[in-house]
């Protein structure tokens, strides 16, 4: 065979070269394509990291931005000032049992229907599982695991075991902080403001009867709900 053939010529009989080869791995249009992704997402990918590794807390256009990645979080809980290190979609509730070991609030239907994660905050019950920890930043949280201890019950404690207002327990941590927000709020509550007080906690042993007794009794009217 003749150079000319050799060169021009790579199918038999001297006719035209067929297609190129296709290469099994990556062509060069799908390497071009993805390096054109990657230096657009590579910005984003390094202002990303700069954040996780230097200060947690930043502004972009006048809005406090947190994370992605774990940030410091200073809660005033119990009186107490404790910090703990979370991501920005961690709950309070999380934070409260899983960093601080304070499991009084317990996570029945995680949902924010039940109420048995009820803590308050700066005074108010709230569901501690539809609360981010961020947002009890620099606010009073309390918890059942303030009130009192097994020699020396909270009133309100001591009324729930006189009134039978408990049987598996999972909700009394709840009811005891929706009933101290009450009594601290009206220390002599009507029937029906104990009523509306406990509506947002649901007892699926169902001893409401014992727990509007306690509740009543222990404010200083001491009247039968």
């Amino acid at each position: 065979m003749d150079e000319g053939k050799r060169k021009d010529g790579g199918g038999r009989g001297g006719g035209p070269a067929g297609p190129e080869p296709v290469s099994p791995g990556l062509s060069r249009r799908s390497f071009l394509r993805g390096a054109a992704v990657a230096g657009l997402a590579a910005p984003e990918l390094a202002r990303a990291a700069e954040a996780a590794a230097g200060d947690p807390v930043r502004r972009e256009h006048g809005v406090e931005v947190l994370g992605p990645g774990p940030v410091p979080v200073r809660l005033d809980v119990n009186g107490r000032v404790r910090e703990v290190r979370v991501e920005p979609r961690v709950t309070l509730l999380d934070a409260l049992r899983d960093r601080l070991g304070l499991t009084g609030a317990k996570r029945v239907c995680d949902r924010g229907t039940c109420g048995a994660c009820t803590v308050l905050l700066e005074g108010r019950p709230v569901y501690a599982c539809s609360l981010l920890a961020v947002q009890a930043r620099g606010r009073r949280i309390e918890t059942v695991e303030s009130l009192g201890t097994p020699e020396r019950l909270h009133p309100l404690q001591a009324a729930f075991v006189a009134n039978d207002a408990q049987q598996c327990g999972f909700c009394t941590p709840g009811f005891v902080m929706a009933a101290k927000a009450l009594v601290d709020r009206v220390p002599d509550p009507s029937v029906e403001q104990v009523h509306e007080a406990l509506s947002g906690n649901f007892c699926r042993c169902g001893t409401y009867a014992g727990l509007r007794r306690a509740v009543a009794g222990a404010g200083q009217g001491g009247r039968d709900a």
